[in-house]
Parts: structure tokens; C-alpha cells; sequence
């Protein structure tokens, strides 16, 4: 199907426009958001991509599993931002562009380049990417392939993501935003992490991230600050000019999104992100992420449904571009 033929389509019945968007949540093939799965991407404005891959976890795996379960907690959002006055449909033609497809689910530096070739393709048809995670090891070949110059970067997370090398492998999720920044796929003077915090046993990745110049907010500070501050920090730190967000549900605290590989306690509630991603409103995000939902964690099933809703954000800022 493409865009076009779901824009067209007519109930058999009543002959009207059918949109699966205005039926009941409990019917059709789950999609991100109940946006229309196709094939063909040329009208598409933003792609909804799922990354079904965990072999760059360096601790309880399970990721690779989120896709599926965000789908279907997709389901619970509406079309209508009620706080922003927006509809994201309305604004973009949207469309779920269904799972990178790996031929080898054993090998990560195999799913690195599958990832990056699938992704160029995305750049090529001119789509904006809303990636669902899988893993943060992710992030790095998507940056490879959407872009030419160094973005800026908004990163909620517990931890830093920019380690060295672990277990004979650069490309772990520890490690997407050190990669981005060596490659020049990020400029570190308009990189924000918000939400650092938990022990260390090695201080390396912190090391690097204030080294190359990007803006560490730890979890203290942004208690302190409040979530006004940060916004106000956020935006002046990546400016003008074109950013990636990415959003690690282990930024959040666990009481809130338990389903994760790598829990941190003490870390920003439901709510506090709701707000942080709509006063973000206006800056020019081209591509965003929402990586490390582990639902085998969280049998309830209430971190796919956060994560889901914390796509629904990045959505509509994307929707502005």
C-alpha cells in the first residue's frame, strides 16, 4: 500500500473514507499509532520505523521485543494533542514503515549495517525517521545514514551512552553518542544529556562527554533546576539549526518504566517528560528515537504504553518541521 491508496480508501459498506485511526482500539492490525503500514514511501513525511534488535545490550536483554509491544500500546493514543492545539496527522502524511529486516539475528555488527542500509533508503525517499527501539546501539547507524552534517542532539537517559569499547565491540549500547561524535554525526556543542545519574564502576563515558564539550545534566541538577530550566538549558544548548532526539525510558525512573534492560532509581517521572518534550516545541527535530523497552521486564505492560505516549511527543514536534 502506499500513502496515497490510504488516503483513498472507502469503507465497502458505507462508501466512505475509512480511516482505521476513528475505529475502535480493539480492532484492526496494530500499528504505531494505527497509522497506515506501506511499502511504497514516496508521500510519506515521517516513518515510523521498529528496530527489533538486542545485541548491543551489556545487560538483561529483552529489547528486542519493544517494537511489537509499543504497537500495540500505540493502540490508546488518539490523533489529538489537546495541550498543543495539534494534530500530527493533519500537519504530516505518517505512516508505520514496519521493522528493519535483518537477515542475521546473531551478529550485531551485522545488524549495525542493515540497520544503516535501511535507513538510507528512508533518507533517500526524503522521510523523516521516528525510530522505535531495540536497543540504544541503534541510534548510531541511523544517525550514519540520515545525515551529512553534525546534528544537534537532545538525550534523556540515565547514562551517557558515549563508553569505549566493551566485550570487542564498539558498537554496544553504551556507546551510540561517543561513535556519533568521532564519526562528526554529532556536534558536541549542541549535545544535551539529561538525566545522568547511578554508579559507576568506570568513569569513562562521563569523561568523554564533558571532554568533547557536550552538556551533561545530571539528575540532582535537573531536580534543581526543574523542568523549566531544563527545557530553557536544552534549547539554548542546541539552538538553530537541525537536532536528533533520543529517548531511553531508562531516563525515566522505574516506578514508571520498569520494562528495561538497565533500571536507575531516582530518575524523572512520567510526567516531568511529557512536559520536557512539549516545551521543545519549535526546534527543528528532523528525527527522534525512543530506545530500551524490555517488556519481558514489565508484565503489566505500562513502559510500552509510556513509551508509546512519549513517541506521540516526539511526533508532534517532528510534526512542526
Amino acid at each position: 500500500m502506499s500513502i496515497k491508496d490510504f488516503y483513498e480508501k472507502q469503507n465497502p459498506v458505507t462508501g466512505e473514507r475509512y480511516d482505521p485511526r476513528l475505529q475502535p482500539r480493539f480492532t484492526e492490525v496494530p500499528t504505531f499509532m494505527r497509522a497506515p503500514q506501506v511499502d511504497d514511501m514516496s508521500g510519506v513525511d515521517i516513518g515510523l520505523i521498529g528496530v527489533p534488535t538486542d545485541l548491543g545490550v551489556t545487560n538483561r536483554a529483552g529489547a528486542r521485543h519493544g517494537p511489537r509491544e509499543i504497537r500495540n500500546a500505540s493502540s490508546m493514543m488518539r490523533s489529538f494533542s489537546i495541550e498543543k492545539n495539534l494534530n500530527p496527522f493533519e500537519k504530516k502524511r505518517i505512516a508505520d514503515l514496519g521493522d528493519v529486516p535483518f537477515a542475521d539475528w546473531y551478529h550485531l555488527d551485522q545488524h549495525i549495517e542493515a540497520i544503516e542500509r535501511f535507513y538510507r533508503q528512508i533518507a533517500a525517499a526524503g522521510v523523516m525517521p521516528l525510530s522505535v527501539g531495540g536497543d540504544h546501539s541503534i541510534t548510531y547507524p541511523i544517525l550514519k545514514a540520515i545525515t551529512d552534517e553534525p546534528l544537534g542532539l537532545i538525550h534523556i537517559d540515565a547514562h551517557t551512552d558515549t563508553w569505549g569499547e566493551i566485550w570487542g565491540s564498539k558498537f554496544h549500547h553504551g556507546a551510540p553518542f561517543r561513535c556519533a561524535v568521532e564519526d562528526g554525526l554529532i556536534n558536541p556543542h549542541r549535545a544535551i544529556q539529561i538525566g545522568i545519574r547511578g554508579g559507576q564502576n568506570f568513569t569513562e563515558g562521563l569523561e568523554f562527554s564533558q571532554r568533547s564539550g557536550m552538556r551533561v545534566v545530571f539528575m540532582e541538577e535537573f531536580a534543581d533546576l526543574g523542568v523549566a530550566g531544563v527545557i530553557a538549558e536544552a534549547r539554548r544548548v542546541v539552538g538553530s539549526g537541525p537536532v536528533y532526539l533520543s529517548f531511553d525510558v531508562d531516563g525515566l525512573d522505574p516506578v514508571y518504566a520498569p520494562g528495561t534492560g538497565t533500571p536507575e532509581v531516582g530518575g524523572i517521572s512520567s510526567l516531568e517528560a511529557i512536559r520536557l518534550l512539549r516545551g521543545l516545541d519549535g526546534l527543528q527535530i528532523i528525527a527522534g528515537d525512543v530506545v530500551e523497552v524490555a517488556p519481558p521486564f514489565d508484565q503489566t505492560g505500562n513502559t510500552a504504553l509510556v513509551a508509546a505516549t512519549l513517541m506521540f511527543e516526539i511526533l508532534c514536534l517532528m510534526s512542526f518541521n
